[in-house]
């Protein structure tokens, strides 16, 4: 829960866009970045090691996917992250161009901008970006350029997905003799929550192997046990060559980081660096999450309060046809608003009502996509609690269909 200034008290279904997977002033996460308040404010981590900064690094290694030796480079937001993944990838393979996919988004500045493309407004005014990334469908069963459904034939939609990579894009105008790697979002943030059918992401895997590129996923969003386990590659039993992490790596505390194969590390020092990665304050924060994480169950807890969540909005959507589909993983869930279930057409200003009139409420939401709402709660969140903001989000479809 969260009050504001006039003593009004929200159920919190946006964690701060999926970053206090903890809840807000965990009591221990808030303890241990105390202590280290009174020891170190700050150090220059990328010149001079500290024990805080380590340990962040090791809690991070043992729990992404991965059996291999990997680096951690540590950023501020997931922005630098995907920039860090970005410079990884061109120097290690000698190769300048990337494949993005429509709908993903990865941060805002210059270069992670060219790889995000889920609302247009994002890039208004601001080409050229970084050139040399080539933009592909997403699988999106729900909506995609195919117009098949994908639900009811997952396989050929990633047949159809992976043909126009292999056989338009590769061939047509991005011969993979140019391209470093492909940067994917395992389920697509921003761009509406998008779940892609389940073996979408070995099938690009292998594509990159074969083709001499590295896979770079951003879990940014979807890390740390937001989906119901540790990252949401691991639904699909993928371990990407790059990993770019934030927003709730350290539950509030500004933090990013870029995992990587040790292999893949840069040849030179100097190559890339910043001031405030691996802040001392932030480490301890990352190391504390972790530590509560594990202690309080909090990726199990995911799941199984995201199978009740998913109930409760399957059960909205056969009460209300303005909701076109229902989808996502643990706590990471989504409701489509809709005009017509047989078109599928958009229901933006309704989704944004009903967004507002949840407000009032007592839920704070967010929107994503063209006519989604995002629900993603703390993680240590309880079924009583969830019926809760789920009661006062159907209140707020009610008063807006009439």
């Amino acid at each position: 829960f969260v009050e504001d200034v006039d003593d009004n008290v929200f159920v919190d279904f946006a964690s701060g866009i999926s970053v206090n997977n903890m809840g807000h002033t965990h009591p221990y996460i808030t303890k241990k970045v105390e202590e280290q308040l009174w020891k170190l404010w700050h150090f220059a981590g990328t010149d001079f090691y500290y024990k805080a900064q380590v340990d962040a690094g090791r809690a991070i290694e043992e729990i992404t996917p991965g059996k291999f030796g990997k680096k951690v480079f540590f950023t501020n937001s997931g922005t630098e992250s995907n920039e860090a993944a970005i410079k990884i990838a061109k120097i290690n393979k000698s190769k300048q161009g990337f494949i993005a996919f429509i709908g993903g988004f990865h941060g805002r500045s210059q270069g992670a901008l060219s790889f995000t493309a889920s609302k247009a407004i994002q890039r208004k005014g601001l080409f050229p970006t970084m050139p040399g990334v080539e933009h592909v469908p997403f699988p999106n069963p729900y909506r995609n350029v195919f117009n098949i459904d994908g639900y009811e034939n997952p396989e050929e939609l990633v047949e159809l997905t992976m043909d126009f990579i292999e056989k338009y894009t590769f061939k047509m105008y991005a011969p993979p003799e140019n391209l470093a790697a492909i940067m994917v979002e395992p389920i697509q943030g921003e761009g509406g929550y998008i779940v892609p059918p389940q073996t979408f992401h070995k099938k690009l895997k292998k594509l990159t192997e074969d083709n001499d590129m590295l896979l770079i996923m951003d879990e940014v969003q979807s890390g740390f046990g937001r989906s119901g386990k540790y990252f949401a590659s691991e639904h699909f039993d993928v371990v990407p060559d790059i990993m770019s992490l934030a927003k709730a790596i350290a539950n509030g505390i500004p933090m990013g980081a870029t995992v990587f194969r040790a292999d893949i590390d840069f040849p030179e020092k100097g190559l890339h660096s910043n001031t405030f990665g691996g802040n001392p304050l932030a480490s301890v924060a990352c190391v504390a999450t972790i530590e509560a994480m594990k202690n309080e169950n909090a990726v199990d807890n995911a799941a199984k309060r995201g199978v009740h969540l998913q109930k409760r909005l399957l059960e909205l959507k056969d009460k209300y046809d303005a909701i076109g589909d229902v989808r996502g993983k643990g706590l990471m869930m989504a409701i489509d608003f809709v005009k017509d279930r047989r078109t599928k057409e958009p229901a933006t200003k309704l989704r944004d009502k009903i967004e507002f009139e949840s407000y009032k409420n007592g839920v704070i939401l967010l929107s994503t996509g063209e006519s989604a709402i995002r629900i993603i709660p703390p993680l240590i969140i309880t079924d009583e609690q969830v019926d809760m903001g789920i009661n006062a989000i159907e209140n707020a479809i009610k008063t807006s269909l009439h």
